[in-house]
């Protein structure tokens, strides 16, 4: 791994993607074989959860580097760190590991509960960083932006990994290429142990035809197919949202709607809404946190009511909602979590064990008296999702439901929703499944407005555009005042020559600005702690050419 490398690292649930990252952090040691790295080098791991001790603020966390936590969208250094939202501790975290200037950034899951401007900075932080950095990832717009190289962890490959520098479009390309050469493969070696499995069926006197190796060797052949076939024998989750046969295609119409939070400044969180949710259609809702994403879904289900306007459903709707905030009791058995009341669920009118149905989500026998607090992050979100698959509805309401969820996973489930002949309604962080399953975007930005767009990258390209070009304001310039008494000759030379040496001095500022700005600086704490000296410094200057200028003024 060489410096400015960005390894992207996939996988299923249970590969081994956290562990390998917790190896070469030192925080592992290895069963065989040996972990190499240069001496000195730093290396800093973010892990998945992202806790802090109580009593410690924003800024004593990020050593007080207020430029690289304003980078971050932090405004109140004094905050206490344990209070923040889930979204802004994964951001603090990610700050406390870019200020510790480490040679190598590790990355387990780091987009999980970050928004979506949240995203967009980390990606333009790792795109210009000069560290090296393995990103655990599923979210593959990040993959595609950030990476250089792409690193899968799965038993189909025959060392347990494939390797792919590059992009995630690269990689894509190249797994395709290894599975079909795979598959032939695989389909030749069935046809050679076929062969040698007949030969074998003829009898004794056909076997002493043969040598002891060539016996063998239809056995090392049978024993490779069989290994073969162990490896390529992949499992996903089944996931399949049911809807009702309602034929209403009218279902949910919002008529001027606005909501309102008394005490948040603004107080309105969207206004004059006016949309209707119809059966087929798929709703995205992008924003940044706070802009009133989760209120529309509970405005929707009715939980809340709007301060204005009117929300009209049709007769006895059946919606089902995904609450992000949702958690399983983690005593519960994983039995009783997918099946509380008998050993038997109820699916689409057919009584499925409740052995048969874990097994749909990739669990086995084994795991059903496991208690949910024992299951991965992944794990638990294939609850959740099994148990919402056992409601029939005609509104499906998901509130960031990716969460935890590995690529295969993710992909059964757009497959899913796509199918889905009810109406969706998705907040989603996952630009790639926002782009894919949503046919309207609804864009809101907390001050009051809501936009239309065909998909998620529209709706970025539209953000890019309203965002405002900084220009920071130039100081006043004192006039000479008339009538005053005549300058020594020194004076005299000194005044005609402040004017440009101010505009020079305040190009000095700008530049030093636009340094500490810089993404690559930002991420390196040793050249971030120089350019704000020299930005204090520059500015300095600025401020005592102006002193001057209004003592000679005087004179």
């Amino acid at each position: 791994m060489s410096e400015g490398d960005r390894i992207g690292l996939i996988g299923p649930n249970g590969s081994g993607k956290s562990t390998l990252l917790a190896i070469l952090a030192g925080q592992m040691a290895v069963d065989s074989g040996e972990v190499s790295i240069r001496r000195h080098t730093r290396l800093s791991l973010v892990g998945q959860v992202s806790e802090f001790a109580p009593g410690q603020t924003v800024g004593s966390i990020a050593g007080n580097s207020p430029e690289i936590l304003g980078r971050a969208g932090f405004t109140d250094l004094d905050a206490e760190a344990s209070s923040l939202s889930g979204g802004w501790r994964k951001r603090l975290a990610i700050v406390e590991g870019l200020v510790r200037a480490p040679d190598i950034l590790l990355l387990d899951e780091p987009t999980n509960h970050l928004d979506l401007a949240g995203i967009k900075w980390l990606e333009t932080v790792l795109q210009n960083a000069s560290f090296a950095c393995v990103i655990v990832s599923h979210d593959r717009y990040l993959l595609e932006n950030v990476a250089t190289e792409v690193v899968e962890l799965h038993r189909a490959y025959s060392n347990g990994l494939l390797r792919v520098k590059g992009t995630y479009s690269s990689f894509l390309e190249a797994k395709e290429a290894y599975l079909h050469a795979q598959e032939k493969h695989q389909d030749a070696l069935e046809n050679r142990v076929h062969a040698e499995i007949e030969w074998l069926r003829r009898g004794a006197k056909a076997r002493r035809s043969k040598s002891k190796a060539q016996i063998g060797k239809a056995q090392d052949l049978i024993g490779e197919l069989a290994d073969l076939n162990s490896r390529t024998r992949t499992s996903t989750a089944s996931i399949e949202f049911s809807a009702t046969d309602r034929r209403t295609k009218q279902l949910i119409e919002l008529d001027h709607v606005g909501y309102a939070i008394g005490g948040r400044t603004p107080p309105t969180l969207f206004e004059n809404l006016d949309f209707t949710v119809k059966s087929g259609s798929r709703l995205g809702l992008v924003g940044p946190n706070g802009s009133g994403k989760t209120t529309l879904l509970r405005l929707l289900l009715g939980e809340i009511q709007p301060t204005r306007g009117e929300i009209r459903r049709a007769e006895h709707l059946r919606m089902v909602y995904f609450d992000q905030t949702r958690t399983l009791d983690p005593e519960v058995t994983l039995r009783r979590s997918l099946a509380p009341d008998s050993d038997a669920v109820v699916y689409q009118d057919r009584l499925i064990h409740v052995a048969a149905w874990a097994s749909r989500f990739l669990f086995s026998a084994d795991d059903l008296d496991r208690p949910v607090g024992k299951l991965s992050g992944g794990e638990r979100a294939r609850v959740l999702i099994a148990q919402l698959m056992l409601q029939a509805a005609d509104v499906l309401l998901l509130d960031e439901p990716t969460n935890d969820l590995d690529i295969p996973t993710l992909e059964v489930l757009e497959e899913s929703l796509l199918e889905y002949r009810g109406a969706l309604v998705l907040v989603t962080h996952d630009r790639y499944m926002m782009d894919r399953v949503s046919t309207v975007v609804l864009g809101l930005d907390g001050f009051g407005n809501i936009e239309r767009f065909a998909d998620y990258s529209q709706w970025d390209e539209w953000q890019v555009r309203q965002r405002p070009v900084p220009v920071r304001p130039a100081a006043p310039r004192p006039q000479r005042a008339p009538g005053s008494k005549k300058m020594s000759y020194l004076d005299a030379r000194d005044y005609a020559t402040i004017e440009q040496r101010i505009a020079d001095a305040e190009a000095q500022v700008q530049a030093k600005w636009a340094a500490l700005e810089d993404p690559a600086i930002m991420s390196d704490g040793l050249a971030l702690q120089a350019a704000a000296t020299e930005l204090e410094t520059a500015q300095k200057t600025v401020d005592g050419l102006y002193a001057r200028w209004a003592e000679l003024e005087e004179t």
